[in-house]
């Protein structure tokens, strides 16, 4: 599929960042809520080997953040998410879920828990601030509801501790994952999560002052250098291998949590109230006919711009392939796919048509790695 330039408008938001990225070489962009995000520097499979050894720093502001403060505000977070929020604390990230009225997935954000009454929800790529005020208002909830100044920046890669430790000390090596604290550089307090879209380690800093994030962001690779830090982006590749899961791509509102492999965040059992609550106890009694897999093809590359579908010997379909990358780790192109029930048994071939050629292929568990 030919590429071709997106045009920056005030719809599609630029962010602090996109000056720097651009003089560090981005080459493509995608569009993640409304805003440009950086989707490869200098390719995909040099990025995903230079993220794999080194540091690298990225430009996700497009992570929206979706805040809700006010005293019915724990009611109203509860509400759109299957998991049990309950008994969560301040400090904590919480891997969350979003569900409609009829179990389907509105979303997938973190959870972060500022206070009793005020959270914030950093969001996958859907508008999920205008799902929160339906509810609001349809429920009459005591809440605010914004989208605050808030621009990441990601630090992932094997080397992410030792780059932070430079900038904010080695006390921040401490934190563990899916907690966050706020740190000091230059007199500027940031809040900090031992977070991020990679499995390679890392920190995601949520910058609410445009201009001390830009200046954060020079002094990381000024004072970086001796890990060879980059800037650099999702990379692909990695996000499938370690089975990151992207809303819109791999799952959207027509998938339920069960078939997305969540079921370790769908607390029915619980006495909390959720959108959904009722449906999805009906679907886990019923079993679903179809889930997340992985798949291997036996090929050097693959061309996404929409899912692919995936047939048996007797052409018929098995499942359809959502998202997939050639893997330098298994030489070979991997994808993450729907996969209907009665072709679960990882033995069996399927073909994929790529490039006008049948190819083959095997289905098999996530994560890859």
């Amino acid at each position: 599929m030919k590429n071709f330039s997106i045009v920056k408008s005030r719809r599609l938001r630029s962010t602090p960042y996109t000056e720097r990225i651009e003089s560090h070489g981005v080459t493509s962009y995608t569009v993640y809520n409304h805003m440009l995000l950086p989707a490869t520097f200098e390719s995909l499979e040099a990025d995903y080997n230079h993220l794999k050894k080194f540091v690298q720093v990225w430009d996700v502001a497009a992570e929206r953040q979706v805040e809700i403060t006010g005293k019915d505000s724990s009611k109203l977070v509860q509400l759109m998410t299957c998991r049990d929020l309950s008994q969560s604390k301040i400090g904590k990230c919480y891997y969350a879920p979003l569900v409609d009225h009829e179990g389907y997935l509105v979303n997938d954000p973190i959870i972060n828990k500022l206070a009793e009454d005020k959270w914030w929800l950093s969001i996958a790529d859907s508008d999920v601030i205008f799902f929160a005020k339906g509810l609001a208002a349809g429920n009459k909830f005591n809440v605010e509801i914004t989208e605050p100044n808030v621009n990441i920046l990601a630090i992932q890669g094997p080397l992410s501790d030792d780059l932070m430790a430079k900038i904010f000390g080695d006390e921040i090596r401490q934190l563990k994952f899916f907690n966050f604290r706020y740190f000091i550089f230059k007199s500027k307090k940031y809040f900090i999560a031992r977070s991020g879209w990679s499995k390679q380690s890392g920190f995601e800093i949520y910058v609410e002052d445009d201009k001390a994030g830009q200046e954060l962001y020079d002094n990381l690779f000024k004072i970086g250098a001796e890990f060879n830090v980059r800037a650099g982006c999702p990379n692909l590749i990695e996000r499938i291998e370690s089975a990151l899961l992207s809303y819109g791509n791999d799952f959207d509102n027509k998938d339920n949590p069960f078939e997305a492999n969540f079921d370790k965040f769908i607390n029915l059992d619980s006495e909390v109230n959720f959108l959904g609550k009722e449906k999805l106890k009906q679907i886990k009694k019923d079993g679903i006919s179809r889930k997340l897999m992985g798949v291997k093809i036996n090929y050097d590359k693959i061309d996404m711009h929409g899912e692919k579908s995936l047939k048996d010997d007797n052409n018929n379909i098995i499942g359809f392939v959502r998202s997939a990358a050639y893997s330098p780790t298994f030489k070979k192109v991997i994808g993450i796919a729907m996969i209907n029930k009665s072709f679960w048994n990882k033995k069996d071939e399927f073909k994929i048509e790529i490039d006008g050629k049948k190819i083959t292929g095997t289905v098999c568990d996530l994560p890859f790695i």
